[in-house]
C-alpha cells in the first residue's frame, strides 16, 4: 500500500501533535518543580512544540500554496511532464535523463526570469534531480511571483 504525500503529510502532523501534547506535559510538570533547574528547563521544553507548531504550519501552508500553483499549471494544460523519462528500477527518473530535463527548465528560467511557470518547472527540475533545497528555493521563487 502506498500513501500519497498528502495523507503522509497529514498522518505525520498527528503524530507531531501527540507528541507536542505528550512534551508540553513533560514542560508543566518541570515548571511545577518549583526549582530554578526545573523551571528553568520547563521552559526550554515548552519552546519546542510552539518551535515545532510554527515549523508545520509553515511547511503545511508552503504545501497547500505550492499545490495552489499546481492546480493553476493543470488547469492552463503546462504542468510539468516527466512520465517520458526513462526511470530506474526503483522509480525514481534515471539521473542523466533528470539532469538533462533540468537543463532545458534553467534556460527556460534564464529566459523568463519573471515567468513563475518557469520558476515552477525549475523547481520540478530540481526535485527530480534529488536537489530538495534548490527545488525549495525556486518554488519560493515561483510563489512570489505568482502574488
Amino acid at each position: 500500500m502506498r500513501l500519497s504525500a498528502r495523507t503522509t503529510a497529514l498522518l505525520l502532523t498527528a503524530v507531531l501533535a501527540v507528541y507536542f501534547v505528550l512534551l508540553t506535559g513533560r514542560a508543566v510538570a518541570l515548571l511545577e518543580t518549583g526549582t530554578g533547574v526545573g523551571i528553568g528547563l520547563g521552559i526550554g521544553v515548552l519552546l519546542l512544540p510552539l518551535i515545532g507548531i510554527w515549523v508545520a504550519v509553515a511547511t503545511v501552508r508552503f504545501g497547500l500554496r505550492t499545490e495552489r500553483l499546481a492546480q493553476r499549471l493543470a488547469d492552463e494544460g503546462t504542468l510539468p511532464d516527466t512520465s517520458d523519462l526513462p526511470r530506474m528500477p526503483s522509480g525514481r527518473i534515471d539521473r542523466k535523463a533528470a539532469d538533462a530535463w533540468f537543463e532545458d527548465r534553467r534556460l527556460e528560467v534564464e529566459a523568463a526570469p519573471e515567468d513563475w511557470r518557469a520558476w515552477f518547472r525549475l523547481a520540478h527540475g530540481y526535485d527530480i534531480a534529488g536537489d530538495r533545497r534548490r527545488a525549495r528555493e525556486a518554488m519560493r521563487k515561483a510563489l512570489e511571483l505568482s502574488s
